[in-house]
């Protein structure tokens, strides 16, 4: 990691290798695979849009709960399946000049089947988003049936949300937020360590930038999932603000506004809460 990282869209010019027609069709099959997502994301939004009051004054969204005739492991694929078309909806164009550096790389090697290996770096990459979902499944679901068993554990919830805002907020101004950061803006000393690795080396380096990219963006997920993993427009939000960040050349900025927000916000939400119950 260089002591003053480029972006990672200058990293990947450095790698010169001329603009290609093979290369045009990253561009165009990117732009396809994002549009699905995009449409199989709004399309679940609208569908999954449901919430049952609960006390406290707030709703619990339908996505949570183990439906009549459904058995947990089919509500926990569904809503797998929903993250994992959000998560390439939101994350793909902010990881597209990470594809495509190494798409350039392995290119100035001399490597073939590129576009297959760019396919398995992008695949790696997601499947650590898709545990990600996993985990956030199991944690919300696990919430919804303590909220469902007892009335103090629906009365606490607005205010446990407030607390996690703020947390989500305080680890945006973090130097550990800005170390991830700065990998995921400049990924090439990472790009470089795994081009000699073949299959498994593309494989290990979607994988590990994807872990990389889940603990520099894990609070403002946190912060989605609080506000409403349905909600299109915090979708939106938390989609813009992980691209800023990554992709224009003050992204720290936006990461440290981002977090002043979500405290503000959490504060504001904890201590509504509480002014709020008789």
């Amino acid at each position: 990691m260089s002591a003053a990282p480029a972006n990672s869209v200058h990293s990947a010019r450095s790698v010169a290798v001329p603009f290609s027609i093979p290369e045009r069709a990253v561009y165009l099959s990117s732009l396809a695979v994002f549009a699905a997502a995009a449409v199989v994301t709004l399309y679940l939004t609208r569908s999954m849009s449901g919430g049952m009051p609960m006390p406290g004054n707030w709703t619990m969204n339908m996505m949570w709960m183990v439906m009549p005739g459904q058995t947990w492991l089919g509500a926990a694929l569904s809503f797998v399946g929903m993250w994992l078309a959000m998560m390439v909806a939101m994350m793909l164009p902010s990881s597209l000049p990470m594809l495509l550096l190494y798409r350039r790389a392995a290119a100035f090697r001399g490597e073939t089947h590129l576009g297959l290996k760019t396919f398995v770096l992008g695949a790696g990459y997601f499947f650590v988003w898709l545990l990600f979902g996993v985990i956030a499944y199991v944690a919300g679901e696990a919430v919804t049936r303590a909220a469902m068993a007892s009335v103090t554990v629906c009365r606490v919830i607005p205010l446990a949300a407030g607390g996690a805002l703020v947390l989500a907020g305080v680890f945006q101004l973090t130097p550990w937020k800005s170390a991830c950061l700065r990998h995921c803006r400049d990924p090439l000393s990472l790009v470089a360590h795994h081009l000699h690795g073949g299959w498994r080396g593309t494989l290990g380096l979607g994988i590990h930038h994807g872990a990389f990219c889940a603990a520099c963006c894990w609070a403002l997920m946190l912060i989605q999932l609080v506000l409403g993993v349905m909600n299109l427009a915090v979708m939106v939000i938390v989609g813009v603000v992980i691209a800023l960040e990554k992709l224009i050349p003050r992204g720290e900025l936006v990461a440290r506004a981002a977090g002043t927000a979500s405290i503000l916000g959490g504060v504001a939400l904890a201590v509504g809460s509480v002014m709020g119950r008789p």
